[in-house]
């Protein structure tokens, strides 16, 4: 199959997928009761509504306090979409507009709407609410890429063709360079992205430093290049490495809102920098009078119209100047990959495209950004988190094979994996290892050997299958089913997490763990074994000192992180040996890496080890009790 054919059955399946989406988004806003909504963190409610203003790129915004008392994660973000509601008897009652997340900070939320938003209906509605409301705008930019993709000549037409054939992709050649700060295959990773004239893999593991070599790779490019675009997936990547390289003494330029609102982040956000640019005041005294002109004009007035036309033409005129320096001041722009269709970015072209999480992104959205590049750097690791497919018949078909899967295979020679890391005790990350990487990761020295207590065994399994309880016992390790779509749980060993860590807790000593901040990570691949977990947590006595060293999230929320102690809750406990999306491996491999010096997995091994990884994974840590004589 041809790389034009092959796009057009990703338009297919993308079709499939969006269809998939937005009917699943049906049900459950129609069928799916309000509270689970604002359990899952897809709604506020109740909710107050705050003031109204134009902020500085003209649109009217809203601002929103959520007033529950329940601390619950939300999935609100900048740029997604939402939806207003009225609660009346039982009743929603949905405003017929759409808004656009601008900015999150705790329970503080700020809205933009469109001009002819009545905003005085909302701050006078009965019980209002707001939820996300399907991404419709993604989906389209994708569509849009595919197309463009599939119609291209020129540069976009040769990188289509290069990446979906076997043909070598070509290199400059010049003397390596030498970089005392990294290791050896980071520096050959920077080198290859230097020599690479269409394309370069940096293929990072867990822990093996895979944004210091990005950052060390852009830094490099700018003394090239002028600008480059630098785009991931989520927004908290995006920050991630912006962050980074303002560290570095980049000039970055941050398209979109932080997720993490501090003021070093906003500092280097457009709409920062854009306020505090010396000609702002006076194009917000233009924008002001426009809205006041509209606002009274007069019948009959003749010269209504050339006013607003010269008014509007001066607005322009400052809006042009002001862009056109902050785009120049800035070495690197850096948005997600759907931020790169801003309208900030047309006529944009760049040398060079730095996409991160490269493996966790559709292929349909890598493709955005490369539009307005001349060359491509992936980095990721496609041993990790995939992207989210909804629809299964798509995900079979191969929506989710990634870009940079698709390179990796083709093209072996453009790819260099980071064989050294950093973060975990070298028994933890072997497993992974020789199951994800052949064998080819190595621990730093001053990790190897990385423990809390002395002669600790670093990986345990507390196999709940050994808990033999008596028939009338009402406790069961055996998981549950909780609501449609809302996912499974297993209390008694959640009970039974939380018992595994104050034992381990106990053993280290209470003075120690506040005194070093030895920081702890709850991981459950099921949402709700998550939230039921966070709710015990919070009732249990033992842990209130703690709190602030302690994390429990799904593996997705800690992609990216790690922690001095992880537990994993794997929940699936049944006579059939079902596990489910458990299967994903990938998500494991990041389940497991984020300890640094211990790792504590509950679950049935009965009903687990029926599948090889999870046979052998057992394999390997019983084999380590027995190494330490336990």
């Amino acid at each position: 199959m041809n790389a034009i054919q092959a796009l057009t059955q990703q338009r297919l399946l993308l079709q499939l997928e969006y269809q998939t989406e937005k009917e699943a988004f049906r049900q459950q806003t129609e069928e799916r009761g309000l509270a689970r909504q604002v359990k899952r963190g897809d709604a506020w409610w109740p909710l107050r509504i705050g003031r109204s203003y134009y902020n500085s790129l003209n649109q009217l915004c809203v601002e929103v306090f959520r007033t529950s008392d329940e601390e619950i994660e939300h999935n609100f973000e900048y740029g997604r979409p939402v939806t207003f509601f009225s609660r009346k008897e039982d009743k929603l009652k949905y405003f017929n507009f759409t808004g656009t997340v601008s900015y999150v900070d705790g329970d503080r939320m700020v809205v933009s709407v469109p001009d002819n938003t009545p905003i005085a209906d909302l701050q006078a509605a009965e019980q209002p609410g707001i939820q996300l409301s399907f991404d419709e705008t993604s989906y389209r930019t994708m569509f849009e890429a595919l197309e463009r993709v599939i119609r291209a000549k020129g540069r976009l037409g040769y990188l289509r063709d290069l990446f979906y054939s076997r043909q070598q992709a070509e290199t400059f050649s010049f003397q390596p360079l030498h970089f005392p700060y990294l290791n050896k295959t980071q520096e050959t990773a920077v080198n290859r992205v230097l020599w690479a004239k269409d394309v370069a893999v940096v293929h990072g593991p867990p822990g093996t430093g895979k944004t210091t070599t990005l950052v060390e790779a852009i830094y490099e490019t700018l003394r090239r290049e002028n600008q480059v675009l630098v785009c991931a997936q989520s927004n908290m990547a995006v920050d991630w490495i912006s962050e980074k390289l303002v560290d570095r003494g980049v000039p970055v330029l941050r398209i979109g809102n932080p997720t993490r609102v501090n003021d070093k982040m906003l500092s280097f956000t457009y709409e920062r920098r854009f306020e505090s640019h010396p000609d702002y005041e006076l194009l917000w005294a233009i924008r002001k009078a426009i809205r006041d002109l509209r606002a009274h004009r007069k019948r009959g007035d003749e010269k209504y119209h050339q006013k607003m036309e010269r008014l509007k033409d001066r607005a322009t005129e400052l809006e042009i100047r002001i862009n056109a320096q902050l785009f120049g001041e800035a070495r690197v722009i850096a948005c997600t990959l759907v931020g790169s269709a801003h309208r900030l970015l047309d006529g944009q072209k760049f040398g060079t495209v730095f996409i991160d999480e490269a493996a966790q992104a559709l292929e349909a959205a890598s493709w955005i950004p490369i539009r307005r590049a001349s060359r491509v750097i992936l980095a990721g690791d496609h041993c990790q988190l995939p992207p989210t497919v909804k629809s299964i018949a798509a995900l079979k078909a191969g929506l989710g094979k990634t870009l940079m899967e698709r390179i990796v295979e083709n093209k072996p020679e453009v790819v260099t994996l980071l064989r050294m890391q950093y973060r975990m005790n070298d028994e933890i990350m072997r497993f992974s290892s020789d199951w994800f990487y052949h064998g080819q990761v190595e621990s730093a020295p001053d990790v190897k050997y990385r423990s809390i207590l002395d002669l600790d065994v670093p990986m345990t399994w507390v196999d709940t299958s050994q808990f033999d309880l008596s028939e009338d016992s009402d406790v069961s390790f055996k998981e549950q089913f909780v609501g449609e779509s809302f996912g499974r749980i297993n209390k008694a060993e959640a009970e039974l997490t939380l018992l595994a860590l104050e034992n381990y807790f106990e053993k280290i000593g209470k003075t120690r763990i506040l005194n070093e901040r030895l920081d702890v990570g709850i991981i459950s691949p099921y949402r709700a074994q998550v939230q039921y977990l966070r709710g015990r947590l919070k009732r249990h006595e033992y842990f209130k000192p703690f709190r602030a060293l302690m994390t429990v999230n799904t593996v997705d929320g800690f992609q990216g992180q790690e922690r001095d102690i992880i537990l994993i809750s794997l929940v699936r406990s049944n006579d059939e040996g079902q596990i489910g999306f458990l299967r994903d491996l990938r998500r494991m491999n990041v389940a497991i890496t984020r300890a640094r010096m211990k790792l504590i997995i509950l679950g049935d091994a009965q009903t687990m080890t029926r599948h090889p990884f999870y046979r052998k994974l057992y394999e390997y840590i019983e084999a380590l009790k027995t190494t330490k004589g336990d």
